[in-house]
This record gives C-alpha cells, sequence and structure tokens, in this order.
C-alpha cells in the first residue's frame, strides 16, 4: 500500500510539472533580459551593452548556453570585441561551477563558433578555475538553469593551444551488463534529484525517485554491487508531448539510462558515431561529435554535460526527448500506411528487457 502511494504521488507530481511547462527552442527573451540587468549591476557594464546588441545572432538558435565575461577594463583596454571574438566567450551549454572545476586539465569545451573550443586549464581541483588559462572570477553572475554567466579577468584568445595529453577514460565496455542495486544508491538518487529540481529537469528527477522502489526491492533481495550509470535527462519544457501518458514512462525513462558511466570527459574522448546500449532492449545511443558546438545523442543536443557526477552516476542535460525509431511497417509508402510514425506514445515497439531498473509487468500496466 506504502508503495502504491508514492507511485501515485509520484506520478502527480509529474502531472502537476507537466501542467506549467511550455515548449521552448531558445533562450526566453526575459532570461536574457534577467541576465543583462544581472551583469550591469554586477559592474560588467560593457558585457551587458553588448550581450544586448548580439545576443539575436549568437543565441537565438540555442535553448542553453554558458557566458565568460570580461570586466569593463578590458574592454577599455582592447576596443571593440569582433562578433568572432565575443562567440569565443559563449558556449551553447550549461556548465555549472562544480562542473568545471571536476574536468580535468585539457578538457575541451565547445563554443558557438564550431570550430573554436576552449580548453579548461584548471590544474588541480583546489585551483581556482581557468579556462584559456584566464581565471573565472568568484561564482557565476547570473545562473537560471539555462544561462549562466561567470565573470573573467581578460578576453579568452581564440587561438590558445595546450599539448595534447592522452586523457584517461572510464572502462565503457561493461554497458550491455545486467543492473544490480544496493542500499548505498539510495541517498545517491536524492541527491541526484535535488540537483535535477534546481536545474530546471524536474520530470526526470521524479522519474528517479520512481524508479528509486525498484532499486530499494532488488536491493534486499539481490545485495549486488551497483552498475555504474548514465542518465542522458530532456528539461522540463521538452517533455510536455508526454503528458499525461503514464504507460509509456517506464519505456521513455529506460530509454535514456545507460548501464555504464560516460562522463563528458569521456564523450570528448570516445570515436565519433559510437554506440551504447540503453536499458531498453534493442534501443542504443549514438554519439555524434563531429561539431564543436554540436555534440549529440542520437540527434539530440547535449546541452548540461556533467550537471550530475558521482562516483557511479553521471547525468548530462539534453535538449529533447531521444524518440524511438518508427516501425518497419510504417517506414513504407504501401496503401495501409496512414500513421505518421510520430505519436510518442507509441511505446510498444520496442520493449524492456532483463536490465531492469524496476520490475516490469507484462504489456504496459506495471504502474
Amino acid at each position: 500500500m506504502a508503495v502504491a502511494k508514492s507511485i501515485l504521488l509520484t506520478l502527480l507530481t509529474i502531472t502537476i510539472i507537466f501542467s506549467t511547462a511550455q515548449t521552448t527552442t531558445a533562450l526566453p527573451p526575459e532570461t536574457l533580459t534577467n541576465a543583462v540587468e544581472t551583469l550591469s549591476n554586477s559592474g560588467y557594464i560593457a558585457m551587458s551593452l553588448t550581450l544586448t546588441a548580439v545576443s539575436d545572432g549568437l543565441l537565438s538558435h540555442h535553448n542553453a548556453a554558458t557566458i565568460f565575461s570580461p570586466p569593463d577594463i578590458a574592454f577599455a583596454d582592447y576596443g571593440q570585441p569582433s562578433l568572432p571574438l565575443l562567440s569565443v566567450h559563449i558556449s551553447p551549454m550549461v556548465f555549472s561551477l562544480s562542473t568545471l572545476r571536476s574536468l580535468p586539465f585539457g578538457t575541451k569545451i565547445p563554443t558557438v563558433d564550431e570550430s573554436i573550443f576552449l580548453t579548461v586549464t584548471t590544474s588541480s581541483p583546489n585551483d581556482v578555475v581557468s579556462i584559456n588559462d584566464v581565471r573565472i572570477i568568484g561564482s557565476s553572475i547570473f545562473d537560471d538553469g539555462s544561462l549562466i554567466v561567470y565573470g573573467i579577468e581578460n578576453f579568452l584568445d581564440p587561438n590558445f593551444t595546450v599539448p595534447d595529453s592522452p586523457i584517461q577514460i572510464s572502462n565503457l565496455n561493461h554497458c550491455t551488463a545486467s543492473f544490480r542495486g544496493n542500499n548505498g544508491s539510495i541517498s545517491s538518487f536524492h541527491d541526484a534529484a535535488n540537483v535535477l529540481i534546481s536545474r530546471g529537469y524536474s520530470v526526470f528527477a521524479s522519474f528517479l525517485n520512481l524508479q528509486l522502489l525498484g532499486f530499494q526491492f532488488q536491493s534486499q533481495s539481490q545485495n549486488k554491487n551497483q552498475s555504474n550509470l548514465t542518465v542522458f535527462a530532456p528539461n522540463d519544457e521538452v517533455m510536455v508531448e508526454y503528458s499525461g501518458r503514464f504507460p509509456d514512462y517506464q519505456s521513455l525513462f529506460h530509454r535514456h539510462v545507460l548501464n555504464c558511466k560516460v562522463s563528458w570527459t569521456d564523450l570528448m574522448s570516445v570515436d565519433d558515431g559510437i554506440s551504447f546500449d540503453t536499458y531498453l532492449d534493442g534501443f542504443k545511443v549514438k554519439v555524434d561529435r563531429s561539431g564543436g558546438g554540436g555534440y549529440k545523442v542520437n540527434e539530440v543536443s547535449i546541452t548540461s554535460p556533467d550537471m550530475y557526477y558521482s562516483d557511479w552516476i553521471v547525468i548530462h542535460g539534453i535538449g529533447d526527448v531521444l524518440s524511438l525509431p518508427k516501425p518497419a511497417d510504417e517506414v513504407g509508402d504501401g496503401e495501409e500506411d496512414q500513421d505518421d510514425g510520430d505519436d510518442p506514445g507509441d511505446e510498444t515497439l520496442v520493449r524492456s528487457s532483463g536490465r531492469m531498473l524496476i520490475a516490469a509487468a507484462p504489456d504496459r500496466c506495471e504502474f
């Protein structure tokens, strides 16, 4: 009875979130307005005026961004920067300060100029975070989850380079291993869910809390070491399409979870086009890192790398839901092909396997 109440409460929470979310494909105007005002009030007047002038050209196609803002004195010494130089100071992804601090020396950060990367040059986790050998000043000036602005000591050099060095990546050979939970994972899920909620990913935070019930049951009966996990979490706005489709939630959740930990550093290092198994049987996630600002999984942009990171789980924010492929009988052009295959509720096409995060009942009636 207690379990059923917990499930119903979680589903009710998801429904409420759906009812208040709105779909967006770009940063909301009020977000940019608030960022500009905060920059001005914080003494970054030159950047606030510049951002007002160039935001339409540099940010109109992005729904997430990190901006590195030089101080007024840097503008006074340098003069009015060119648009290409300004583009180097904007990444189409959200990097929290804790994420930047966790990235090893030499990690690349994409910019809105797809031909140019920034480089993490922080020597150790205890040092002040630096990008292209330019230090970040204090904490973020502005942060609403979709846009983060940092103050930096000077302009970033677009021609900055460091000698290439081998990056140690995680062992990614166990992405087909079956999951085993343990009691140690429970508090970590609460921590991860709290971070997701604070960043505008409340729906997937609720999914994590719902799946936590399954982890508890497995830990009591199996008492095995936990597996490493990677979660690709769509934000609340893009989840509106799935409002009320309760039977589809398990499939939706499972296809966004890998049973191995793939950090941002790993994604930067693996071969372009590599695919990973998910907890949804037959569904794979393919990494596309062919463009400087276009790091994607299954053609969906990664917007917030390493949004949550622990020793066994990493969560990346993404810009849309990972869609199921069209069924074979809908790909052809026969007369009976009347369904366009875009219905997000058609989740019976791919079924979850034994690599479960929760125990699934037949059909789609687990809830």
